[in-house]
């Protein structure tokens, strides 16, 4: 594996993680005892506060760390790599897959101790390989650009995405470090960011979502039933690809001393949404979404027209529901990380579109990095990760 024109060696892997280790264990962090965190998790539901985290399993028809653990993870980071151009992405993957298996299962011993908890392993192939395996399979697409971009070469687009996420956040360079490991020579790191995401809270209807930098409860509506997900999120078809998903990964740096200087109803009003509890200012609760022809008596719209929760909503802009995850990061600057599932890029390109003429959040943010996966189909011992595609 080679990052930054560096070729690191398995020695070069034991610092990495031996440093990580020790820093968790100068901070007083101490790793539960290996099995601890009990068998796979059916329904992926988070344990009980101060409970071990509760693992999911790696395997299955759809990979993990989409929908589920429920609520995610607090911890991820994703990591961005080109395949060389004569590796065939097949046999790489296939092993990837092995990886993750015995990451998640605690038996490998490049996890140095930490029990796995939680860990899940989401794996993405890019447009260029997808391409190498069908002209006319979902994924093929490249993003647009957008307006509001400040994107470097090293940090648009790439080959393969391994979206790492865990409640501990020791686990997430280690089981990086030993995926990248595994990969050896054939990847070459593009760009990665480590975040987190607040503490989750009630918005109606047995939901949760976060808070996000700006201080604002984000990923309300989606694909949250079964039906919702069948439809909007989960690839049917062609079999190569059914069962898995399309992602797209926006880093944006946030203008958070302008956001702040608003008063609270200036942020609402940019929102469409009381910041306290998630409510749109149409009324009603926040999980039912906003009502965007509720008007003043005397005619204004109660959900500004500029409003990021108009300008956004799937209704509005014609297309389906987007799994939307919004992450906070520190380096290389203040701001979050967006990630959004859908089973059409359309659903997002056409939402940017739609945002782009007028949404009232738009001018806070700045684009740094930008990319779009095919999150492969679930795997098994007998159906390794990327067969359907590469096999």
């Amino acid at each position: 594996m080679r990052r930054a024109d560096q070729h690191p060696s398995r020695r070069t892997f034991l610092d990495v993680t031996g440093a990580v280790m020790a820093v968790g264990l100068a901070a007083g962090c101490t790793a539960d005892s290996p099995g601890s965190s009990g068998s796979p998790s059916r329904d992926g539901r988070a344990p009980a506060t101060g409970a071990a985290p509760v693992a999911v399993s790696a395997t299955g028809r759809h990979q993990a760390g989409i929908t589920l653990p429920r609520p995610a993870q607090p911890h991820l980071l994703a990591v961005v790599a080109d395949l060389g151009a004569r590796v065939a992405p097949g046999p790489l993957l296939a092993e990837l897959g092995q990886t993750i298996r015995t990451l998640t299962a605690g038996s490998d011993p490049r996890l140095l101790g930490l029990a796995p908890g939680d860990l899940t392993v989401t794996v993405g192939v890019g447009p260029r390989l997808v391409r190498t395996a069908g002209a006319a399979l979902p994924g093929t697409t490249d993003l647009p650009r957008f307006s509001r971009e400040r994107i470097a070469p090293q940090a648009r687009g790439g080959d393969l995405l391994l979206q790492v996420c865990a409640s501990d956040a020791l686990l997430l360079p280690v089981a990086a470090a030993a995926l990248l490991d595994r990969a050896g020579d054939r990847v070459r790191e593009r760009w990665r960011q480590s975040a987190h995401r607040g503490t989750d809270v009630p918005v109606g209807d047995g939901l949760t979502a976060p808070r996000n930098p700006l201080g604002f409860i984000d990923g309300i509506v989606g694909p949250h039933s079964g039906a919702e997900q069948r439809r909007d999120l989960w690839l049917a078809g062609p079999p190569a690809v059914a069962g898995g998903t399309i992602a797209v990964l926006r880093r944006m740096e946030l203008d958070l001393p302008r956001f702040a200087a608003l008063s609270v109803a200036e942020q609402e009003a940019v929102f469409g949404r009381r910041r306290a509890t998630g409510v749109p200012l149409s009324g009603g609760s926040a999980a039912a979404g906003p009502e965007l022809g509720a008007k003043t008596p005397d005619g204004r719209y109660l959900v500004p027209a500029t409003a990021h929760a108009r300008r956004a909503h799937a209704t509005a802009v014609g297309v389906g529901l987007m799994l939307r995850r919004s992450y906070s990061i520190d380096q290389p600057a203040p701001g979050l990380l967006f990630i959004s599932f859908q089973n059409d890029l359309r659903t997002f390109t056409a939402t940017l579109t739609h945002m782009e003429n007028s949404d009232a959040l738009l001018p806070f943010t700045t684009t740094s990095a930008s990319a779009t996966f095919l999150i492969l189909p679930g795997f098994d011992a007998q159906r390794p990760l990327g067969a359907g595609l590469f096999g």
